[in-house]
């Protein structure tokens, strides 16, 4: 099969031959059929979340049942299917109380194994982390909802229990910010973003933001404060820098809850964050990572009720050999908007 392989650290991202993957007895292979280029790769590739060399980066995906393990009940080859960034391993008693996305056994393709940045991927445990995908929902559509679409669907709902009429403050609106402001939009919060890139707030008030603020030219927290009547219910993290985090909760009013989706790795992974407002204010901090296999029938009827299409977050699609440069982009300013490799076989 064809796969962007990197061997080193920050090193050339090339499309190679490799071995189709093998298929334990719990696990499926999946033929790719498209997958999101995500920070988080870029974060694998650049040496902050380590993984074993060579490696194949890829992370969300959307595809085809190629083959199944033995052990595997509830899936047959041939059926559509995604699958979270996070697969737990099904039987610890974390994942027997309904979180595997933090398992302590968990895998993750493209991290602990090689990802999607090829024409098949590996899931483990197969049967409690597959997730079906309804035939109106295109492949390229559905790749964001293994991490982007549906971390920002458990973030809003798990942990910030935003409701109608609240105001959600938005930091950052690349993928998962932007599926925050469609998917808050939808529940019937009032959304007010914040970037650095003109483009993307210009995306973000398509996509259902009330309200934006360029994080250039203003005090950000000034600016939700004023915006909301005195701070946002729920406010989300969603790039990930001890900038960003200190912003999102200042942006808080009182009781609030901010949630930390963005990864703060490496020299960023302990930020300094205005722990006096977090007591005086009563403030609730939570991070959020990934979506459980079990919560997407709630998130897909949601996107069917609202009669939302994931496909208005791509920005771009481009193919597998592509891929390698598109993530190496991100080293600097990006394309507003998901960017999306398809795979034809």
């Amino acid at each position: 099969m064809r796969a962007v392989v990197f061997d080193t650290v920050g090193g050339p991202l090339a499309v190679r031959q490799l071995p189709e993957p093998e298929c334990p007895p719990d696990a499926v292979v999946v033929d790719v059929r498209a997958t999101g280029v995500c920070r988080s790769d870029w974060h694998a590739w650049r040496g902050h979340d380590p993984v074993a060399l060579p490696h194949v980066p890829g992370h969300e995906f959307a595809g085809v049942v190629a083959r199944i393990g033995a052990d595997v009940r509830a899936f047959r080859p041939g059926e559509r299917v995604t699958a979270p960034f996070v697969c737990g391993c099904g039987v610890c008693a974390v994942c027997r109380a309904g979180d595997p996305q933090v398992c302590p056994d968990q895998t993750q393709p493209g991290f602990t194994h090689h990802g999607s940045f090829a024409e098949q991927t590996l899931v483990r445990a197969a049967d409690v982390n597959l997730v079906r995908l309804p035939d109106a929902l295109s492949f390229v559509a559905a790749a964001g909802l293994g991490c982007r679409v549906g971390t920002a669907y458990r973030a809003l709902t798990a942990h910030g229990r935003v409701a109608a009429g609240e105001w959600l403050a938005v930091h950052g609106c690349g993928g998962v910010g932007l599926s925050a402001v469609l998917l808050a939009t939808a529940l019937g919060a009032r959304v007010v973003a914040v970037d650095v890139s003109t483009e993307a707030l210009a995306l973000a008030r398509a996509r259902g933001a009330e309200a934006v603020v360029d994080a250039t030219t203003a005090d950000v927290a000034a600016a939700v404060h004023g915006i909301t009547g005195g701070g946002a219910h729920v406010s989300i993290d969603a790039l990930g820098s001890p900038a960003t985090a200190a912003s999102s909760v200042l942006s808080l009013r009182r009781r609030g809850r901010h949630v930390q989706v963005g990864l703060l790795l490496g020299a960023d992974a302990a930020p300094p964050l205005p722990m006096d407002r977090v007591l005086a204010w009563e403030l609730s901090l939570h991070g959020s990572h990934g979506i459980a296999a079990h919560e997407y029938p709630a998130l897909l009827d949601l996107l069917a009720t609202a009669g939302l299409d994931p496909a208005a977050l791509v920005g771009r699609v481009v193919p597998l050999e592509e891929a390698g440069a598109a993530l190496a982009a991100m080293d600097g300013p990006t394309h507003p908007g998901m960017t999306v490799v398809a795979l034809d076989r």
